[in-house]
């Protein structure tokens, strides 16, 4: 028997009672945790079926406001439609309706104008959003760069950089009620002055961890940095052009700062604007925290995803999808949320009146590596992206088609004006879009599938939930084959749980190999492919993560930039893995380290002969030469010594360099250990080559990542002599002192020498 026919065999033989909802073991846990009603000790008060049925009465409840409508036929139809767990509405909807809290949206975008006042209303809409469950996106564009003029007060500007961070720690206060992370994107135009701030923004890991941020690239700069052309930057403020720079270096910035931190994101906003349903309204500015839901200021969406792998079925003796079948869900998913709209308690009523005057929605799809896996059809295959771009289209016409019905019942939504996005035959619709693909981490988790349309992350992991319960995965379709084929047993699931893939696990069939492929076993360029399929098909946009190995190169990432650009993609979203200190999903030796008997690491021991490479770093107490030694597993040991012996300093960075190397054999990431030696700051920094090192111990830190650089391009680096010196820290604040106008003056708490 092949892999597809042993796979749809196992899926035919586990059909689902519509009425009787068959969640995992791990579903029932997040269910419990975050979803369910609650009594004052904390203890769930109603089932999941409960939870269902109180959605489906809720979001039912809408027809009442339309002639005709049934509702208590829609209770039921809503109720089969999420119990068949064939469709599952994004959590804000889960959580909530049926509830006194009644906010059903999943995201939302704030506009942040250039004054005091709006930027402090934002904030606080931030919170009252944040509360209520949603994340929310802003663009920044229109704020004043740094340094520029107020001419209220005659001073000068802070800067969006320095609001971010404000509305990061409003974010970090509420939390949103402990039951989802406060999540926020925040948009840059790539022509803003402050841009190369704006890409370094997270580059110190401890800061603006509740934001996703991505700069949105024009046509224009795309083009240019093609060429390696010039590009204007514009103070929003005037309009008026304020700098020329390279689009080509620009670019290759933000490609080194994703490489190395996965931030920033890119966002095509010329190509989103393209699609915007609703130009007479106003242009498309910024997106939800994920980038796959571009809105409008004050717009939000109702989000819900369908579960593919639901409708694969054996005709013929052959697994197929159900055409009409899907598109009998489709129809009832739209229907649903349509209904959204109308029974949800906005936070605000600037964001009421202007999603019932779009009523966007946004129907994606998850369990598409499963749909893949069942059919037998490799991931990173051409027949994949054929039937990627078929069940999209199929999806988005039927949707539309759907929304046209719910027109001629309800009226077409307010703002419509006739668009690229009109129903069949021209056909007025009822929602503005209908069609976005969204993350489904958790949804997903519930309806027991793959997330998305990402291929399978590992066939066997331990996923982080909650921020410290640690939950254990196995693909039950990979065990279905395995068992089927003969080749299950303990130590096999042993191996898969430790490598992820399967891919080197020669005692497992080559055909069922090739089709239970993992996020790292698809290369970066097959990952986008399949994004500009579904995106083909997709009124909004499509969220999708372009997986790279740890050891991928700047020159990789770049390639996939431009290659989603090209393909019409969005925006692209990569990660580079372990390049942060902290994984959700992880699987193999990286959680298996040799423990004493209180649990406590125990560094590896040190082999006879180590490799590595000695660096002369430029100080401002001289040239301190650092030593980086490997072993089989990577950096190793560090060794840091002045040109001139003896002293404090010289102990020091023996103490800085020992605990350095303590913390490498304990398999503390190099990344890790530079961010927390990276802008320790001395009172003589110098100048190298353009770039200043502030201290011994920012020195040793500039040598590990310039290690990490040569590891990933296979390239030496050459460096020079310092041409200058500066004043070093801030007597007031210790911050850093910079030459300014003349003048030796702090950038962070404006103490100057010249007053």
């Amino acid at each position: 028997m092949t892999a597809a026919n042993a796979i749809s065999v196992a899926a035919s033989e586990s059909g689902t009672d519509a009425l009787t909802p068959k969640f995992t073991e791990n579903a029932i846990t997040v269910l419990e945790r975050r979803y369910l009603k609650k009594d004052d000790d904390g203890k769930p008060i109603e089932t999941p079926a409960d939870m269902l049925m109180r959605v489906a009465r809720n979001i039912a409840s809408a027809d009442k406001r339309y002639p005709g409508a049934d509702v208590e036929a829609d209770t039921a139809e809503f109720y089969e439609l999420m119990a068949s767990l064939k469709f599952v509405p994004n959590s804000p909807t889960l959580m909530n309706a049926g509830r006194k809290l009644q906010q059903l949206s999943a995201c939302f975008v704030l506009p942040v104008e250039d004054d005091m006042y709006s930027i402090f209303e934002a904030i606080k809409n931030t919170a009252l959003i944040h509360k209520s469950g949603g994340g929310t996106g802003f663009s920044f564009s229109r704020l004043r760069p740094a340094k520029d003029v107020v001419q209220s007060t005659k001073g000068i500007s802070s800067g969006p950089i320095s609001f971010m961070h404000v509305f990061d720690a409003a974010t970090e206060a509420i939390k949103q009620g402990g039951t989802r992370r406060g999540a926020n994107m925040a948009v840059l135009a790539v022509d803003h002055p402050d841009i190369e701030a704006f890409v370094h923004a997270k580059e110190q890991q401890d800061l603006l961890n509740n934001f996703n941020i991505s700069v949105a690239v024009s046509d224009g700069f795309m083009e240019a940095a093609e060429s390696d052309d010039t590009y204007e930057l514009i103070n929003p403020r005037t309009g008026e052009p304020v700098a020329t720079k390279n689009a080509g270096a620009i670019f290759d910035e933000m490609v080194s700062l994703a490489w190395r931190y996965g931030d920033p994101g890119i966002i095509f906003l010329d190509r989103i604007n393209a699609d915007n349903p609703t130009p007479h309204i106003g242009a498309i500015e910024s997106t939800n925290p994920c980038g796959e839901q571009p809105l409008l200021p004050y717009e939000s969406c109702n989000l819900g995803s369908i579960n593919l792998a639901k409708f694969v079925r054996r005709e013929n003796g052959h697994p197929a999808i159900a055409w009409d079948e899907l598109r009998q869900t489709v129809f009832t998913a739209v229907r649903f949320l349509d209904n959204v709209i109308d029974m949800n308690n906005f936070p605000l009523p600037e964001i009421k009146e202007m999603t019932e005057a779009n009523r966007k929605i946004g129907l994606g799809v998850m369990g598409w590596a499963d749909v893949l896996i069942l059919l037998g059809i490799p991931y990173d295959t051409e027949e994949a992206l054929e039937l990627a771009e078929k069940v999209m289209k199929f999806i988005r016409d039927n949707a539309r088609a759907a929304s046209a019905e719910l027109a001629k019942e309800r009226s077409a939504f307010p703002n419509f004006s006739g668009s690229a996005h009109d129903g069949p035959n021209g056909q007025q619709l009822r929602n503005a879009t209908t069609t976005t693909i969204a993350p489904t981490g958790t949804i997903s988790l519930i309806a027991g599938c793959s997330s998305g349309i990402e291929p399978l992350f590992a066939v066997c992991y331990s996923r982080v939930a909650f921020d410290t319960e640690r939950l254990i995965e196995v693909n039950p379709i990979f065990e279905a084959v395995a068992k089927e084929r003969g080749f299950h047993s303990t130590e096999l699931m042993d191996d898969i749980a430790e490598h992820g893939s399967i891919q080197e696990l020669y005692n497992i069939p080559e055909d069922v190999r090739r089709v239970f492929v993992t996020a790292h076993d698809v290369s970066p360029d097959w990952h986008v492919r399949m994004q500009a399929a579904f995106q083909k098909y997709t009124d909004n946009a499509v969220s999708k993560t372009v997986n790279f190995p740890h050891d991928a190169t700047k020159a990789d990432v770049a390639k996939v930039y431009r290659l989603a650009y090209e393909l019409g993609c969005k925006g692209v979203t990569i990660y580079r893995d372990r390049s942060r200190d902290e994984q959700v999903i992880s699987f193999g030796e990286q959680q298996q380290e040799a423990v004493d008997e209180r649990g406590r690491i125990v560094p590896r021991g040190r082999p006879q002969v180590t490799t590595g490479q000695t660096r002369k770093m430029i100080t401002g107490c001289g040239n301190l030469y650092v030593t980086i030694n490997q072993d089989e597993r990577g950096m190793f040991e560090v060794f840091a010594a002045m040109g001139k012996a003896g002293g404090c300093g010289a102990s020091q960075n023996e103490a800085i360099a020992r605990l350095t190397s303590l913390a490498l054999r304990s398999n503390v990431s190099p990344e890790a250990i530079m961010e927390q030696l990276r802008g320790i700051s001395c009172h003589r920094p110098a100048w190298e080559k353009g770039q200043k090192v502030l201290s011994c111990a920012d020195a040793i830190a500039k040598a590990i990542e310039r290690g990490l650089e040569e590891d990933a391009t296979g390239q030496q680096q050459f460096y020079f002599e310092p041409v200058t010196q500066s004043l070093g820290r801030c007597p007031d604040c210790g911050g850093p002192i910079e030459h300014e106008g003349g003048c030796e003056s702090c950038l962070v708490c404006g103490y100057s020498e010249c007053s």
